[in-house]
């Protein structure tokens, strides 16, 4: 059984998600993360690249849409955490969503657990 942890940094209540959860799949799963994190009384939810679906990342599946679109909703903020350099260079259009998303409020994509405390610290 997956463990979903709470921690703080720099005064955001981050729910950081176990690598070895369900995937990040579409509206249902963003839901089970919206709960979890509600219920943990999180500002941020932290997601593994490992738990994101191939789906999310091919933009016009509108997955990632559907999957942010519930975040915003419920004014959550989603991080995914991990290397995605391979698919935002196979990608145009996945590299535009990816800078664009970096630079709103909703969605981030960041390197690591350290890149999101330095995003958080600023």
């Amino acid at each position: 059984m997956t463990t979903n942890t709470l921690e703080t940094l720099h005064d955001v209540r981050v729910l950081r998600c176990a690598a070895d959860g369900p995937s990040l799949d579409g509206e249902a799963a963003a839901l089970e993360l919206i709960g979890d994190a509600f219920g943990h009384d999180a500002e941020l939810v932290a997601v593994p690249v490992e738990r994101v679906a191939d789906e999310f990342f091919r933009l016009r599946s509108g997955v990632a849409g559907a999957v942010v679109q519930k975040f915003v909703n419920y004014r959550l903020l989603l991080a995914v955490l991990g290397d995605i350099s391979s698919r935002v260079e196979a990608s145009t259009a996945l590299r535009d969503f990816v800078y664009e998303a970096n630079q709103g409020g909703h969605l981030w994509f960041v390197p690591g657990h350290d890149a999101l405390e330095d995003r958080l610290r600023r």
